[in-house]
């Protein structure tokens, strides 16, 4: 009876965790769906809501973000800590905007290379861009954000022709 019990409770702790029913589930069945939800989640006008839920959504627990600047100096952060900007200064319109997408698969990961552009205003194109490397994993019926590593472009490292179209 007792290992019947902690089968039951160990298969309503897993059942509910998936919520199936949540409102960003379309957001993770398939990889362009989780990619497009990314650039949607930062992206929005200053009266625009944070989407907190939804980016902790596509994210693993406790994803590491890694950004790296041109000379190879690394800044290593919590998703949560991509937020302190904006809380402390108010947030202020923003888009990123995909621009191109390479992306390889095997088994059930993901290696997506995504060159983008910052915008302050939605219609005008930006000289800020940059190259997102996302490493996705599916696991529980659906794609997950593992971790992402983010450099700005420079006159250094322009960002590679072939990464400026989708695939």
């Amino acid at each position: 009876m007792k290992n019947f019990l902690l089968f039951v409770c160990f298969l309503s702790i897993t059942t509910f965790a998936q919520n199936p029913e949540s409102p960003y589930q379309k957001d993770v069945e398939s990889i362009d769906s989780i990619i497009s939800a990314y650039y949607d989640v930062i992206s929005g006008a200053k009266e625009d809501s944070y989407q907190f839920e939804r980016d902790e959504f596509l994210h693993v627990p406790d994803v590491q973000i890694t950004r790296i600047n041109e000379d190879g100096k690394v800044d290593k952060h919590p998703l949560e800590a991509e937020y302190i900007p904006f809380a402390l200064t108010g947030k202020v319109d923003l888009y990123e905007l995909e621009l191109g997408r390479i992306v390889e698969t095997y088994g059930n990961m993901a290696q997506v290379w995504s060159a983008f552009e910052i915008r302050t205003e939605k219609d005008t194109p930006s000289d800020f861009k940059g190259v997102n490397s996302i490493q996705l994993i599916y696991s529980e019926n659906r794609w997950w954000i593992a971790s992402w590593t983010c450099q700005m472009e420079s006159a250094k490292f322009p960002i590679p022709k072939h990464l400026l179209k989708i695939d």
